[in-house]
Order: structure tokens, then C-alpha cells, then sequence
């Protein structure tokens, strides 16, 4: 890919770089990838490359409630885990002209947020909200979706998504330089909302939920195919225990 984004841009390793060969793998699926470099690149092309590269994400369809009472609801892709004593999950919320979106907003001035689970039932009305809408815009109302009262946090949660898990604030930074830096938001899990017939053995069951996950420009994914690989276990020295 070239300055401009047209073509390619950086160079191929040398053959010296390839790993080993496993059995049965094609020679294709081992030539060395192309190199980018990502300092090259404007904002804009860099946030679409990585966007198009890190798939699927999956989508944080968070609520939020001002300090004087407007709600806000809008989904965030660069979303994951953190840990589990206590129960953590990170949300990076970009800047819109270098001012904090309503969501980072709210959540730095109440210290609340609910995240919901993004689903297939939910696609449209999840896009529906992600707008670039003024403040007063309550995107419960604009998507017809519910707002139903929540145990610990004052933001509502979303009546029609299967999954719901009340935040508090647990840290907050500034990443990048004005004006686009981001929000990274980490939030303790203080209460999770789960349907019924989602919960099995402790967990959540994926099949049943049926997220969707993020993809590059306006593209969505569904689960897919869910199969099982167990992890490889190690002997009391740490050295790999080969399977039966």
C-alpha cells in the first residue's frame, strides 16, 4: 500500500524468517506476509486497517445516564475482558473533534455504565444507535428498544438484550495525543442480567446467545461454526504432556 493507501506499501521478509513447516501445511499458507508500517499511514487509514484486521470484535452496546438525567445508549467495538478479582472489562472510546462522546462522558461524570450484549435480534437497532447524535438524542427512544431499571447503577440497562452486566468506573485513561486521543474506560462487573435459557454449567451458552461480532467498514459477523480444542496440558516441570 503506497503513502496514498493505493497499491502496497512496505516490503516481504526474507525466506530466512519462515517458521517451521508443519505436516501438512501448503507452502502458500507459509510465505512471508507483507510489512506495513503503521507510522506511514494517516489516522484515519490506520484506524481502518486495524479495524479490518483485528475481526471479529465483539460489541459492548453500552448505557449511560447523564448527571441530570438523559440517556444515552450507543455500541463500542474496542471491547474486551480484563480480569476477574474483581471482575473487570475495558471499553476504548474514541474522541468525536477532540470532545469526549456523550458515552465517555457520562460514564467519567457518574462513574456507572451497563454493558448489553449485542445480538443478531438486535443488529439494526444496535447500528440505529451508533449516530453521531447530538446529546439530547435518547437513543432508547430512536431504536424503540427498553429501558428497564438495573440493581447497583442508575444508568437503565436494555430490556430486550439477553445478556446485562452493570458497571462502576474501576480506572480511566487518556491514550494518544489531542486531538485524537481515546478514552480507555475499565469497569467493574458489579451485577450481570442473564436470561435463563442462556445459562448452562456456570456460563453463558454462546449457540443461545448468538452475538454478532465487528468487522472493517459497515461489515457485521454472526458466531458461525463453534467448535472445541482442549488446552495442551504440562508436567510438574512445566514440559509438554503428550496427548492419549
Amino acid at each position: 500500500m503506497g503513502a496514498n493507501g493505493a497499491g502496497r506499501q512496505g516490503r516481504r521478509p526474507t525466506a530466512g524468517g519462515l517458521g517451521p513447516t508443519f505436516p501438512g501445511a501448503h507452502p502458500a499458507a507459509i510465505l512471508p506476509p507483507m510489512l506495513l508500517d503503521l507510522s506511514t499511514l494517516s489516522p484515519g487509514r490506520a484506524y481502518r486497517f486495524l479495524i479490518s484486521a483485528i475481526v471479529p470484535r465483539p460489541i459492548a452496546f453500552v448505557s449511560t445516564v447523564s448527571p441530570d438525567g438523559a440517556r444515552n445508549l450507543a455500541p463500542f467495538s474496542y471491547f474486551m475482558g480484563v480480569g476477574s478479582k474483581p471482575p473487570t472489562l475495558a471499553i476504548s472510546i474514541l474522541k468525536r473533534d477532540g470532545r469526549l462522546k456523550d458515552t465517555a462522558r457520562n460514564i467519567l461524570e457518574t462513574g456507572e455504565f451497563v454493558v448489553n450484549a449485542a445480538t443478531e435480534e438486535l443488529a439494526a437497532r444496535v447500528t440505529l444507535a451508533s449516530g453521531d447524535y447530538a446529546a439530547d438524542v435518547d437513543e432508547f427512544g430512536l431504536t424503540g428498544l427498553t429501558p428497564a431499571p438495573c440493581e447497583r447503577v442508575r444508568a437503565p440497562r436494555v430490556a430486550e438484550s439477553p445478556v446485562s452486566l452493570e458497571c462502576r468506573l474501576y480506572r480511566s485513561f487518556e491514550i494518544g495525543e489531542p486531538p485524537l486521543d481515546v478514552a480507555l474506560i475499565v469497569g467493574e462487573v458489579l451485577v450481570a442480567h442473564v436470561r435463563d435459557e442462556l445459562w448452562a454449567d456456570g456460563m453463558v451458552q454462546a449457540d443461545k446467545l448468538r452475538p454478532i461480532g465487528r468487522l472493517g467498514a459497515n461489515l457485521y459477523a454472526p458466531l458461525g461454526e463453534i467448535f472445541a480444542i482442549d488446552r495442551p496440558r504440562a508436567d510438574a516441570e512445566g514440559r509438554p504432556v503428550k496427548a492419549e
